[in-house]
């Protein structure tokens, strides 16, 4: 059921009018391929993230967070619908269109009274102008701002922007901003964390990526990305602060998929899909607080609008965590909250014909379960690109020494064939590198894994369960094609001067 502006006003008298607590303004700050557990609230000495840091103290560190889609587009798409990728036609691949039908919790805000606004990525990468939106789904932006920014960082001054919408803000409404960071988004300036004194040997590198100096390094530049995508956050809350907003203020914190590196971003391994998630609203939560629960990024939406007294519509699949940010408990909260899902479908341009690699994944507390639907693709990309592995010298250091024994366990990792089936212990395997699909003491497990992850797609009506999933592979795509893959069915518009990096 969609909501209309007079329903949303009728629905909920007394908050609209103020005569009920007040409306919480509602901050997002969400990065650009940022994984779990990279914060130092986290454990993580590569990286300080004092902002980060201060929303988790002041509230809620969640450490079992699971975005809708390993990749940027369908993710966002999912934060903002409250609804899984499969759901969401064309806004659930990448760099196709956003088609206007799906609601947004955004709109919905602001058709309740909320002031919206934006700076940074918003939905996308995706075509929103050609099917019908007068402006990006997260809100209409605030840019005008820029300041000198290090090679290879957006030079968005995304705080500066933030105070010009606090200043256009009417003074009687909450609002509603989305700030959306570019970084730590590649490309890097390759030595640039080595260039502010980080220092190599205090890198955990993950189980998936060889351990030398390329990579450390590489992993140094990543974590001096995040830092700055931080800085800005951290400027946002001061502002906050000297406007005496920041005790009213749903502050969430998040990225929108996992970090650029092979087996990583673009994978439904945990590195891909299992991300940062912070929460405060330091008036109605309860701070200083771990939760352990399974929360899915689909449930965003919802708990905004349920935090702001606005009803829920009926389409939303996620479900509100209101109930677990208010409890003031910390570990495992809510029973039910024991599973989530993600999903993928097109990347980048990486196989002949623009085709994607369809695949689900059901995480439990103790598992990942993935199911691939066409086994028979490469899941990184056709050779000898594997282009939906983002170009690094982690990527390159790979695909060099792929011949070495020491090396090639990590190139069949995120390269090679995968089996239609993988499951992982992500308590004792967090890298996600020993597929348990075919081991005979984890048989129940798999069966378990295979008929729940049936069991939910089929409720969801997920194309690729029900039938016609190859629609997915038909839908438009806006961003640049590689003339070599061939194969452009599905392509929306060509840049004949486009080369891979």
């Amino acid at each position: 059921m969609l909501l209309s502006r007079r329903q949303l006003l009728s629905c909920a008298p007394a908050i609209l009018t103020q005569r009920g607590p007040r409306r919480p303004n509602i901050l997002v700050a969400i990065a650009d391929d940022w994984s779990w557990p990279h914060a130092s609230v986290a454990g993580g000495k590569m990286v300080r993230t004092p902002a980060f840091d201060r929303v988790a103290e002041r509230g809620v560190l969640f450490t079992n967070a699971i975005c809708a889609s390993p990749g940027c587009a369908p993710s966002r798409a999912a934060i903002l619908t409250g609804r899984p990728p499969w759901q969401l036609e064309e806004a659930g691949t990448h760099a196709s269109l956003f088609p206007k039908k799906f609601q947004v919790y955004p709109d919905l805000l602001e058709a309740a009274g909320y002031f919206v606004g934006l700076t940074g990525k918003g939905a996308g990468p995706c075509n929103w102008k050609d099917a019908g939106w007068s402006r990006n789904p997260a809100g209409p932006a605030f840019d005008a701002r820029t300041m000198a920014a290090p090679k290879g960082i957006s030079q968005n001054d995304y705080a500066a922007n933030f105070a010009e919408f606090l200043k256009a803000r009417p003074k009687d409404r909450p609002f509603c901003f989305w700030y959306g960071g570019h970084e730590p988004h590649r490309v890097y300036d390759a030595g640039a964390g080595l260039r502010a004194g980080k220092q190599l040997d205090v890198v955990r590198v993950p189980p998936f990526l060889p351990d030398c100096r390329e990579v450390r390094s590489d992993l140094l530049d990543y974590a001096f990305e995040m830092e700055w995508f931080d800085r800005h956050l951290g400027r946002m809350l001061d502002l906050l602060q000297q406007a005496g907003e920041l005790e009213n203020t749903l502050v969430l914190v998040t990225a929108d998929n996992g970090m650029p590196f092979p087996s990583a971003k673009a994978n439904l391994r945990e590195y891909g899909i299992h991300l940062p998630l912070a929460v405060c609203w330091p008036a109605r939560v309860k701070g200083g607080r771990t939760i352990e629960d399974l929360i899915s990024f689909m449930d965003f939406a919802p708990t905004f609008l349920e935090a702001a007294g606005i009803p829920i519509p009926e389409v939303m699949t996620g479900r509100s965590f209101w109930d677990v940010l208010t409890s003031g408990k910390s570990g495992r909260v809510d029973p039910k909250r024991t599973q989530a899902l993600s999903g993928r479908e097109r990347h980048s341009h990486a196989r002949y014909d623009n085709l994607g690699y369809p695949s689900r994944a059901l995480r439990t507390p103790d598992y990942l379960y993935v199911r691939n639907f066409k086994p028979e693709l490469f899941p990184a990309g056709d050779p000898p690109l594997y282009a939906d592995i983002d170009d690094s010298p982690s990527k390159r250091y790979i695909l060099d020494n792929r011949d070495l024994p020491l090396v090639r366990p990590f190139f069949d990792l995120a390269c090679a064939h995968r089996p239609a089936e993988e499951l992982y212990d992500i308590r004792n395997d967090p890298g996600c590198t020993k597929n348990l699909a075919e081991s005979a003491a984890h048989k129940d497990v798999l069966a378990r894994c295979r008929a729940e992850l049936e069991r939910l797609l089929r409720a969801q009506q997920d194309p690729r369960v029900i039938g016609g999933g190859d629609i997915f592979d038909s839908y438009p795509r806006f961003s640049p094609m590689r003339p070599e893959l061939g194969g452009f069915a599905a392509q929306g518009e060509y840049n004949p001067n486009y080369r891979p990096r």
